[in-house]
């Protein structure tokens, strides 16, 4: 039982941190946030385990994070308003090729980012031929253009 409780423990406290930490986290991923994500998983690992490094353990751990992931997808589903608390809402960043600077702050989001976007999803260089720019919830711009 401590195995399922210590579980559910961590996959709750990673969720929270990465609530906190933004979808700008996802965005992109430098060397730093490579590092940090393998430290991550490494802290967690050993927290997960603890001294018991059986195959059950492991298993009965697994089993408790896909379950618990399980359990939030149907809150999603049947609960209103589960699915905007737990992965956020998609926020425009970019309006007829004016910036929200309200939005790119709340977000963490810079010009520069969904100029990157533009470019590799649109081929657009300019602010101005970008329509709107939105952050999804995934982390990932979607870049709609003036010409559509």
């Amino acid at each position: 039982m401590e195995m399922i409780l210590r579980a559910l423990a961590i996959y709750l406290i990673l969720l929270a941190v990465f609530k906190i930490a933004g979808r700008r986290a996802l965005l992109q991923m430098t060397s730093f946030d490579l590092i940090l994500l393998l430290i991550i998983s490494e802290a967690t690992q050993q927290a997960l385990l603890g001294n018991d490094f059986s195959v059950t353990g492991a298993m009965l751990t697994i089993i408790t994070l896909v379950v618990v992931d399980i359990l939030f997808g149907l809150m999603k589903k049947s609960i209103p308003g589960a699915e905007s608390i737990l992965d956020g809402t998609p926020v425009i960043l970019v309006e007829n090729g004016k910036l929200l600077p309200e939005k790119l702050k709340k977000v963490d989001v810079s010009c520069d980012d969904i100029l990157v976007a533009a470019r590799q999803d649109q081929g657009i260089t300019e602010l101005e031929k970008i329509k709107y720019a939105i952050l999804e919830r995934n982390g990932h711009i979607s870049i709609i253009s003036t010409e559509n």
